[in-house]
């Protein structure tokens, strides 16, 4: 599985508006409901607060990876959310976070959940990648990003 298959284009919210962590998953779990027509709302931001009270996961300069187990859903999902202007996440560098990247799993796919971890970490080595998934204003134009650095990372495999 590659990241264009978990982050498809109906899970990409360009231009979130909230302004804090809270705001900001409140906003994109409602989104990812919305598009996959779930009603796991409350289990999936009970999830994310129970990561994040672990360890902040705005994990790289501008740029966060929330994730949590949830049983209401049957597969991997990804949700992608850009902020024009940061969003205050307490990470752990104390900077703004600009790029979201949700991962919902299932409870027995913990193996899945870290190769995507894994990839997506490898993507966010390249300076470029997050450039330009920033200055993209709609969903499309960010899945083309993803998809084009997933094809340069695989030729250099």
């Amino acid at each position: 599985m590659f990241l264009h298959d978990v982050f498809p284009a109906k899970l990409i919210k360009i231009d979130l508006e909230a302004e804090d962590k809270e705001e900001a998953f409140e906003e994109m779990v409602d989104h990812f409901c919305q598009v996959e027509r779930s009603n796991a709302r409350e289990e999936i931001l009970e999830a994310l607060r129970e990561r994040e009270a672990k360890m902040s996961t705005g994990i790289h300069k501008g740029i966060a990876v929330p994730h949590g187990k949830i049983k209401a859903i049957d597969q991997v999902y990804g949700v992608l959310g850009v902020s024009r202007k940061g969003i205050d996440y307490d990470a752990l560098d104390g900077e703004p976070v600009y790029l979201l990247f949700m991962i919902l799993a299932p409870p027995g796919d913990s193996e899945k959940h870290l190769r995507i971890l894994k990839r997506l970490a490898e993507l966010l080595e390249n300076p470029q990648f997050y450039m330009e998934l920033l200055s993209q204003k709609e969903p499309q134009g960010a899945y083309g990003v993803i998809c084009k650095y997933e094809d340069i990372f695989k030729s250099e495999e």
